[in-house]
This record gives structure tokens, sequence and C-alpha cells, in this order.
């Protein structure tokens, strides 16, 4: 079947609000601070490791589109464990990062003028609750359209950021050097760093799931079952966008804030926020807080809805097939009413560890690089579970994986586990900490 662009339109929906949830901590964050402390020197990092995780992260997209199950459906037949591992990462992993995404939202939301008097907590609170209600009450068509409208103005707004760049003055202060700098980043001691900017980049491996179950609601929405060809092609485009605006935040970074951002991660959560913004005015001029403020709010809020929707929507269908309920594709009143039950417990979780967090202290570095070097370190599980059920017997062997991506998966294997031990050995064991 040839795409078309009737096709196309119908079928274009999961992969880019797969790119909504993936352009947030990871690129505003970590890619914006990599610029910052290390100039161009990890572009090539930040591009392997999107190569590598892009077999991966596909499986749902070709699974469900070959086969007509969701991945989990396809977990759950493979190995009779692979689910239940599913859901104890997601239960734990779910609570912390919709927390840490939607407590940024509320940090960058005190640079709009109107809300700068705002207590932090009491924003992130707010964006929690109104993403709840979103959900709630437009379902999967809410955020299919706001997650659209949101990925093309932060692109959109991304772009202008950086094409005012290269005319700038700051372009040419920067050495544009893509393998090395001062400071050098491939140090044992910059493990931390770096493992959490792999873990999120683009995103966590087991959001593979996600675009498996959006595409079941994408395809009641718009009466239409995407082939092959056409739900890769909304995939594909995602994924382009979130590597571009990857590289663009590292740009932006290298630009504005090379040696000048160490301490942007430095405090609280507040002062991250208030540093982010104040750099890139600085280096840009005044008006371009008319372009980072919004571009920044329209990535974490992106992300923060995607993440409320997500991980709900992945645990209720785990729970369906594991009782042996349903298969936890939300086609009838008992999953849609179990999901809105998961998204509520989810939003009084998250609503809880904020208030822990705020207790305690804890800083929004801490909240998001946690999170991150959690997803880092369970990659290569969810990397092999991936890859195990779409070269199975499940799928017809003309969809399974060919030469170029099963070798492509297996490096990535070996890419994520080698350093997913190395990061262990250094953490736990003391390997390569001078004494």
């Amino acid at each position: 079947m040839n795409l078309t662009s009737e096709g196309i339109r119908k079928s274009i929906g999961p992969g880019i609000i797969l790119a909504g949830a993936c352009i947030g901590g990871s690129h505003l964050m970590s890619s914006t601070t990599a610029g910052a402390k290390f100039g161009f020197s990890l572009v090539g990092l930040i591009l392997l490791t999107n190569l590598f995780k892009y077999p991966f992260l596909l499986v749902g997209t070709r699974f469900t589109a070959v086969t007509g199950l969701s991945l989990l459906e396809g977990f759950k037949a493979r190995n009779r464990l692979y689910l239940p591992l599913y859901l104890i990462v997601s239960l734990i992993t779910g609570t912390c990062t919709i927390a840490a995404v939607s407590n940024l939202t509320g940090l960058l939301l005190r640079n709009v003028p109107i809300l700068k008097n705002f207590p932090p907590m009491d924003l992130s609170i707010g964006v929690l609750v109104i993403s709840g209600l979103i959900l709630l009450l437009g379902h999967y068509k809410a955020l299919d359209r706001i997650s659209k409208a949101l990925v093309v103005i932060l692109a959109f707004l991304t772009s202008i950021a950086f094409i005012s760049l290269l005319g700038s003055k700051s372009l040419n202060a920067v050495d544009i050097n893509f393998f090395n700098s001062s400071p050098s980043p491939w140090t044992l001691s910059n493990l931390s760093f770096l493992i959490p900017l792999m873990g999120w980049m683009p995103g966590p491996v087991e959001l593979c799931v996600w675009p498996s179950l959006w595409m079941f609601s994408r395809s009641r929405e718009a009466k239409y079952i995407a082939s092959k060809k056409e739900a890769e092609f909304d995939f594909n485009l995602g994924y382009l966008i979130t590597v571009i605006t990857a590289i663009l935040f590292l740009s932006l970074g290298a630009f504005t804030m090379y040696q000048k951002g160490d301490g942007m991660l430095a405090g609280s959560g507040l002062s991250f926020a208030q540093n982010l913004i104040r750099l890139y005015t600085e280096s840009l001029g005044g008006w371009a807080k008319w372009i980072i403020v919004p571009a920044s709010i329209a990535a974490m809020f992106s992300t923060t809805l995607t993440c409320l929707d997500a991980y709900p929507r992945s645990i209720s269908a785990v729970q369906g097939l594991l009782q042996n309920k349903d298969r936890g594709i939300t086609s009838s009143a008992a999953e849609k009413r179990r999901l809105r039950i998961w998204m509520v417990l989810h939003i009084f979780a998250s609503l809880t560890a904020l208030l822990i967090a705020k207790s305690g202290g804890i800083s929004v570095k801490h909240f998001v690089f946690g999170a991150m070097t959690g997803s880092f370190l369970t990659a290569p599980i969810f990397a092999w579970m991936a890859m195990d059920t779409i070269n199975s017997d499940l799928v017809e062997k003309r969809y399974q994986y060919g030469i170029v991506m099963k070798s492509l998966s297996w490096i990535g294997l070996i890419f994520l586990g080698g350093f997913s031990l190395l990061f262990i050995a250094n953490k736990f064991f003391g390997f390569g900490v001078m004494n």
C-alpha cells in the first residue's frame, strides 16, 4: 500500500504525541545543560543514543500495525514474565516522572508576568489538575489535538531562537568542537550526568508501548486503520522532530551558556527555571523571553499531558491483560472506566510526591535526574523485550526486522547494557573513583 495524503492525515497522531512526550526534560534540561557544560562535544553521543534506541521504540508501532494487537498483548503471548516486569517499573517510574515534569512546568510558569507571584508548588499542582481535567473530559481526542498543536509551536519557536543566534555575536564566541571540550565530558566523574542524558534521550525505552496503545484510539477517532507504511511514517516524523529539537536545544545551550552555565542546575528548581531564561535573554536580548518562555512551557506541558495519559493507560491495559478481562485497548466502557480510575490515582500520587519533595527540599534536578537514571538502567531489559517480541513467531517473517535492524538492535543492546554496567560499577563499587 502506497502512502497517500488522506491516509497520512488519518494516521498521523501517535508518533507526534510520542514526540510531545519526549521533548521535555531530556531536551529542555539535559540537552541545554549538555551544551552549556560541554559545548558541542556531546552531539555525537546524543545522535548515537537516538539511533540505538530507534529500533526498540519503533517496535510498538510496527507490531500493532502488522498484527492488530497491542505490544502489551505481544509481551503477554511471548513471555509470562514480561507483563509483570513492565507493570512494576511503570508503577515506580510513572508517579516520579509525572511529578517531575509537572514540577518543572510549574516552575517555568513563574516566568509568565501574571503568574510570577504565585508559589511554584501551587502552579505545579495547577498544571497537574488542568492536565487531568483535559484528559478526563476530552479523552484521546483532546490529547491528540493539543499535543499536535504544542509540538508545532515548540518546533517553530525553537527554530526561531536558533536562527536568531546564527546572526548574533554569541555565535562567534563559541569554539565549535564536536569531539572534545574544556572541560571534557569523557570522564567517569561525568557519568552521573551522561547516564540521565541518555536515559530520556529521546525517551525511556518502555515508551515503545505507548504508540501501540494510542494507535487503537486514533483508529477509532479517525475510523481508519493505518497501514504499516502509514503508521511508521507517523512514528518517523515524530522521531525526527525529537532528534532535531534535541540538537537545537543543545546548540542554544552551547551558544548562549557555554562556560557560563555550570551552575544553572545548582540549587532549587526555581533557580534553574530562572537561570535558564536569564541566560537565554542575556545572550539574545530581552525579546528572546517571548520565544524561550512559551517554547519551554510548551515542551514541558506537552510532556506532562502525554505522561499523565500514557502511564495510566499502559498500567490499566496490563491489569486487564493479567486478569484476562479484556485486551486493554479502551474499546469498552469497563476499560475506559478503569483508565479513568488509574488516571485519578496517578494524579493523587503525583500530588503527594510533589508535597513530599517540597517538605524535604528536594530540587527539580534530583527529581528529574533520578527518573532519567532509572529509565536508563532498565532500558536494556525493555530493549530485549521489544526485540524479542518483534522477531518472534507472533509476527510474519516479512514484517520482522531484517539484517540491518537486527544488527542495530544488537549494537544498541550492547551500548545500553555496557553503559548501565559501567554506571553501576562506578556508583556502587567505586570503579574509576580516585581515593
